[in-house]
């Protein structure tokens, strides 16, 4: 892939993912991470999956990111930027399945 992909996927990601590794790893850690998003036979939802991928990426020198990260990366801005167009009256509750969903995937709505 083209270093200006990877250098503008960067960008997106870095404002997308608006939450900080230790915020991130804590909200990770609750129940109400867990209890959202949509599961594969009971399993891990896709979103808290991606969150441990976040960190992981997070935890990562820029120059050590592989083309599989980017397109990690892509996936969360993707994922973030259709999001944020939901909410509705779920964007008034600090609590809802909403918010809880999108900082599983790295973003907090209340930061906005």
């Amino acid at each position: 892939m083209a270093d200006d992909d990877h250098a503008a996927t960067w960008t997106d990601f870095n404002e997308a993912v608006n939450m900080t590794p230790a915020a991130l790893k804590k909200h990770l850690d609750s129940d109400a991470s867990q209890e959202v998003g949509q599961k594969k036979d009971g399993d891990e939802s896709t979103g808290h999956e991606m969150g441990r991928r976040i960190l992981a990426i997070k935890d990562k020198k820029k120059a050590d990111l592989t083309d599989d990260d980017y397109a990690a990366m892509r996936k969360v801005v993707g994922y973030v930027h259709r999001h944020l167009k939901q909410g509705g009256a779920a964007r008034k509750d600090p609590d809802s399945a909403w918010r809880m969903s999108l900082m599983n995937w790295g973003h907090d709505p209340q930061k906005d």
